[in-house]
């Protein structure tokens, strides 16, 4: 049967239903919307139940875990096999026996990733000082609660924290676990949510509680007399830092620098590293060494290897005959992360929110939770000894007349009548005559009963002493204080990560392994060529080759591992050893400084200096604008080996010409007007801030400016008083012709 033809009109998209009911659906939205309804709920969730830790020390993962342990009662019985803790704590953590078992493995002893371990594994739970050494499958290994974990747990049933149901309301686990000491500083954590991070390291055990005790005594105590510093699981030297430790207990950021421990067997002329910084791996170091020795920098090692075993982690770097084992080691930390910083981020979820707490603030948000846990167990305890009270009471009324007792049980017909009839034929109430009614039938003797009663007087006085302790801040803090004294003693170690002071270790230095320094000339160019040439080369050859339309900038004599810093066009300095460079010929072009120094892109050289082992002396930056700036040399000078400094200068208006002044001198300053005046530079106070603008010189007209300086012996003038001023800024004199000619051009 033929196709029925749709009339034509039809066809259109504007007269077909479909169409237009699909374009009604689609309705558009501002992109912030569509962010804030869908990725933001998204972004909390990682924020508040994953990444960021709670004052508990845990996250939530953490807390799911120990607590399914726990329910599974690995507090105090036997190992049981991994794969059966992480199937039954899939009841509270839905995201997979992958995700379980790898935090399982962080919380245990064998990784060593803890200083106190929360997890008594037994098996192959890999290294957290190996990046390659897994863990084995959860199978093959078995787990239970480590002692400490009783801490954790101490009267988690007596109501002291909160319980919430799990993900699919089938059961409940605790918000937080009521730890008796501040395991928030004790275990190591890091975490990544999204738009902010989290990194605590440890501390000791028996210094954090002996912090902790100090501080409830006193809030205003000084912090480092009892905690020390970090402490680390993988040990190591930790070069103790006053201002950084302080920043860290006073801010929550900052960051601290650990070395590895090494011993030297003499007679078998070799260093063992027997323990390494945290935040690095024996495979990131061994790749590192390798490196170095490839590259030629560590001549001293003929062989490294790793000779880990079951007796712990070492590392044998075997020495060339009549190496200094010190001396390499200070190589060796300044050039692999066998010297190590571990950055601390103190973000911590205080009521659901995030934030960055100094240890003296994460101590007093623990106090205040731990001050109300102690008071929820309180108010527990309290709440059962005198339900117990109200049944003795009862009991007590039962003792007046026990047969009387005995016949309203027994005279009564129905069961249910049973509890009514001895409410109303001793004045009791429903549960005291429900304990009544359950009182076994070799219990009904004056004997028990009197035992029973006699425990009432006991029981108002600890009912007294429970509300007294209740309602006394003084009383409550020194039970928290107990308990932080009994876990320090039961379970605080020494330190493992020893300190050291910065004056007690030999710093290693690039120049110490320089070859012999010999006298060179430098040139730059004004494109920014670059030669270094020895002075027997020059003297077969002194005419330099420039490109064409190049030209000289700049020429010194110095030595062949001088300190060199060109300034650029875009404020900026950069900062090289001339032995960064080979030694050339004037027949060739020479360096590309902005390729060498991997320079920005359209970035140029202008001013060479060099600025000597002191860095005596100043620099002179002289404006467009009319205004001058002297810099102090040492603003240059850092402490790091930092190649690259931005701000060099002021950029508020175009320079126009830098020159160095190792002592005070007459200049002369030159506009395009052309004027000149001719000022002393004593009259410019030295700053100590490279980008500071100066004070002005010159007075310029609007329409002229700044073109160039020279020394005043240096330019043809013959009349200098003419052009001379005791006082700065001032407009200058008009050049004369006959002190006009041969003016010298600017370096730049």
């Amino acid at each position: 049967m033929p196709k029925k033809k749709q009339p034509e009109g039809s066809r259109h998209p504007a007269n077909n239903p479909n169409v237009m009911g699909l374009r009604a659906a689609v309705v558009e939205q501002p992109i912030t919307d569509t962010l804030e309804t869908n990725y933001m709920p998204y972004a909390m969730s990682v924020i508040v139940s994953r990444a960021i830790p709670e004052i508990d020390g845990f996250k939530p993962s953490h807390r799911k875990l120990l607590y399914t342990m726990y329910k599974m009662g690995l507090l105090t019985g036997a190992r049981t096999k991994s794969a059966n803790i992480v199937g039954q704590t899939m009841r509270l953590n839905p995201h997979g026996d992958a995700a379980i078992y790898d935090t399982m493995v962080r919380l245990s002893k064998g990784y060593g990733a803890l200083l106190t371990p929360f997890v008594d594994s037994k098996g192959n739970f890999g290294k957290s000082y190996s990046r390659d050494m897994s863990w084995a499958a959860p199978r093959y290994t078995e787990a239970k609660l480590s002692a400490i974990c009783g801490e954790i747990f101490k009267d988690i049933d007596s109501d002291t924290v909160d319980f919430v149901d799990n993900y699919d309301n089938t059961m409940k686990e605790p918000a937080l676990l009521p730890t008796t000491f501040p395991n928030i500083l004790v275990s190591a954590n890091s975490g990544i949510a999204v738009g902010m991070a989290s990194q605590f390291c440890g501390f000791n055990l028996k210094e954090v509680c002996d912090t902790a005790v100090a501080y409830l005594k006193n809030p205003d105590c000084d912090l480092t007399e009892t905690l020390l510093a970090p402490d680390f699981p993988t040990g190591g030297e930790l070069i103790f830092d006053t201002d950084a430790i302080r920043d860290i207990y006073n801010t929550g950021r900052g960051s601290v620098r650990v070395r590895a421990k090494y011993r030297y067997v003499k007679d078998q002329n070799l260093l063992e590293i027997y323990e390494i910084p945290y935040s690095t791996t024996v495979e990131a170091i061994l790749d590192k060494v390798a490196e170095l020795i490839k590259a030629g920098k560590a001549k001293e090692i003929s062989d490294m290897r790793d000779e880990t075993d079951l007796s712990g982690l070492k590392l044998a770097i075997d020495l060339k005959r009549g190496v200094d084992p010190d001396k390499l080691m200070a190589k060796l930390y300044k050039l692999t992360p066998l010297e190590d910083a571990f950055a601390c981020n103190f973000n911590v979820l205080i009521a659901g929110s995030p934030k960055v707490l100094g240890v003296r603030q994460i101590l007093e948000e623990w106090t205040a939770w731990r001050t109300d846990s102690v008071k929820r167990r309180i108010f527990f305890v309290l709440g059962k000894k005198k339900e117990k009270l109200h049944l003795l009471k009862g009991l007590k009324r039962i003792l007046l007349d026990i047969d009387k007792a005995i016949r309203i049980i027994r005279e009564t017909e129905e069961e249910a009548e049973v509890i009514p009839n001895l409410m109303i034929g001793f004045g009791i109430d429903q549960i005291q005559a429900e304990y009544v009614a359950e009182i076994k039938l070799r219990n009904i003797n004056k004997e028990y009963i009197l035992k029973r009663t006699r425990e009432t007087d006991a029981l108002r006085d600890e009912i007294d002493d429970l509300e007294d302790l209740l309602n006394s801040p003084k009383r409550v803090k020194k039970v928290i204080v107990e308990e932080l004294n009994a876990a320090a003693k039961k379970y605080g170690e020494p330190r493992r990560t020893s300190i050291v002071y910065p004056h007690e270790i030999t710093s290693y230095t690039p120049e110490e392994e320089q070859k012999e320094e010999y006298p060179v000339t430098v040139f730059l160019s004004r494109e920014g060529y670059f030669k270094k040439i020895t002075p027997a080369s020059l003297r077969m050859n002194s005419e330099q080759k420039f490109k064409e339309g190049d030209a000289l900038r700049q020429s010194f004599e110095t030595t062949s591992n001088a300190e060199a810093m060109f300034f650029t066009d875009q404020c900026q300095v950069y900062k090289t050893r001339l032995g960064e460079f080979d030694d050339a010929k004037a027949s060739v072009l020479g360096d590309y400084l902005p390729t060498k120094l991997k320079m920005d892109a359209g970035e140029n050289v202008i001013f060479m200096v060099l600025p000597g082992v002191d860095y005596a002396g100043s620099l002179l930056f002289f404006y467009e604008n009319g205004k001058a700036a002297r810099i102090e040399m040492k603003a240059y000078q850092t402490a790091s080996n930092r190649r690259k400094l931005t701000g060099a200068y002021s950029d508020k208006s175009p320079l126009a010409c830098i020159r160095r002044l190792d002592e005070d001198c007459e200049l002369a300053v030159y506009s395009n007007e052309p004027r000149c005046l001719i000022f002393h530079t004593a009259l410019l106070a030295p700053k100590t801030t490279r980008s500071a603008q100066g004070v002005a010189v010159m007075t310029l007209k609007p329409k002229y400016h700044l073109e160039t300086v020279l020394l005043s012996e240096e330019t043809s003038i013959t009349n200098r008083t003419r052009y001379r001023v005791r006082a700065i800024p001032a407009a200058g004199a008009l050049v004369r012709e006959e002190d006009s000619e041969d003016q010298q051009i600017s370096l730049l």
